[in-house]
């Protein structure tokens, strides 16, 4: 074993020293070379816990004067905690090796399991899980008001919110709470901006893509493009009348659709070939619609070897997880409770962020994601009010020495970034392409 991972493994299995708070259990900092980090629950409403993990980052300009980035899952109910921090820029991956391109370089970690019942957090009781994300918003702020008391130094460090897939609709909406918040002065915080990944911000024109995104990569031939078409404007029929139930699922016999015409595309990277045994799973007649959806889009994530390092190292590790909660336990109950939020944009509330709200507004996109392709997402895009001025940008590379890892254009406080050699999980597919969108965003190189 190198003196490297026995530093590491050090790390993992540190004796911690707990303090309990009024509505909070938080652990002092642990030092071990490596980096400094703490752990809490909030309380934010009766019968409802979340937690996050914060780590400090190892740059040598210290975590005063470095940003601190919140990351938001996808879902509804993926962890992150879990897969955003081990899965994608954490400082270990789920086999505890040393992940070369960190985000911990260059910005401290903020990894919040959300919505309730999301990873480590959990509800008392189901009517304590949120149905919208109008109510995860206001979780977060009263999570996010209650780490700003207790870690007040973070109050004058610049903020920034990133987020994947479903996490981007509630990035959106959190950051429209936050700002107000802020303009009331609920809060002393420094939020410069956020960031929407692969996000399911309009999840009709992600949809209505699919046939245009499969033809052109040669997946589907003609016929098989006009079959994925026909079950996708059916979604958007739905969609258009408001019927949010069966919107979602004429979505899931789409994405039936594509799995049969192109014989099993991986949804997140079409270059990875092949469905995981969950998805397989989602075939099945005698499982509902959300059961369904929850088979493809979470239990993938929530692997046996993330589960395994969640369930036995990192439980005994924090000390605080409650004896009846299990990692990712709940987080079938909280994809369920999302169904009727599920179809619907929030695209008003980005045009509101960047017409009203002087935060850096950006959206990124992997080259070779199918769920939330490129041109579903350029669709909204260029219906936003600053569509006009964002058309005649220029567009520049992302080159890094010799390589190019995409492209970035930017206007007035919107920039999009389009991500090469990577789906859906741009920072587990393209690692160094993402660390240098992170400091170009929050102006770190």
């Amino acid at each position: 074993m190198t003196t490297n991972r026995f530093s590491l493994l050090c790390f993992l299995f540190g004796i911690v020293t707990s303090h309990t708070y009024k509505t909070e259990h938080k652990a002092e900092s642990v030092r071990h070379g490596v980096q400094d980090e703490e752990w809490a629950y909030v309380n934010v409403r009766p019968s409802a816990h979340m937690f996050y993990w914060l780590y400090k980052t190892t740059s040598a300009a210290g975590y005063k004067n470095a940003p601190l980035v919140m990351w938001l899952q996808g879902g509804p109910g993926g962890s992150s905690t879990g897969f955003g921090n081990f899965g994608e820029i954490g400082p270990l991956d789920v086999k505890l090796n040393a992940r070369n391109n960190t985000w911990l370089s260059v910005a401290s970690l903020l990894f919040v399991d959300n919505p309730v019942g999301a990873g480590y957090s959990y509800v008392d009781k189901p009517s304590a899980y949120t149905s919208n994300v109008d109510q995860i918003a206001k979780d977060l702020l009263t999570l996010f008001i209650s780490f700003m008391k207790h870690t007040p130094d973070f109050q004058k460090v610049p903020f920034y919110i990133f987020s994947e897939s479903y996490g981007g609709k509630m990035t959106a909406a959190f950051s429209q709470v936050l700002y107000s918040a802020i303009q009331r002065g609920e809060l002393n915080c420094d939020f410069r901006g956020l960031a929407m990944g692969d996000s399911w911000i309009s999840p009709v024109d992600s949809t209505l893509s699919w046939s245009h995104y499969l033809y052109v990569n040669s997946l589907v031939d003609q016929a098989g493009r006009e079959l994925v078409n026909a079950s996708a404007s059916k979604t958007a029929m739905y969609v258009h009348q408001e019927d949010w139930v069966k919107a979602t699922a004429e979505w899931a016999t789409t994405e039936d659709v594509v799995e049969m015409t192109t014989y099993g595309v991986n949804f997140y990277n079409i270059l990875k070939w092949g469905a995981p045994e969950n998805v397989r799973l989602a075939h099945r007649q005698d499982l509902s619609i959300i059961e369904k959806l929850y088979a493809r889009h979470v239990a993938p994530f929530q692997n046996d070897d993330l589960s395994a390092l969640m369930n036995g190292p990192i439980r005994e590790k924090l000390k605080i997880i409650p004896k009846n909660v299990t990692w990712g336990g709940q987080s079938g109950e909280v994809f369920q409770h999302q169904q009727m939020d599920f179809m619907k944009p929030v695209t008003q509330i980005v045009n509101d962020l960047i017409e009203n709200t002087p935060l850096s507004v950006v959206v990124y996109s992997g080259q070779l994601d199918l769920i939330v392709d490129t041109f579903g997402t350029e669709a909204w895009v260029y219906r936003l009010k600053v569509a006009d001025e964002f058309r005649k940008a220029k567009r520049d590379d992302m080159k890094v020495g010799v390589i190019n890892n995409g492209y970035v254009k930017k206007t007035k406080n919107f920039s999009f970034y389009w991500i090469l050699s990577a789906g859906h999980m741009v920072p587990a597919d393209n690692g160094p392409a993402a660390l240098d969108m992170l400091m170009r965003i929050t102006k770190s190189k």
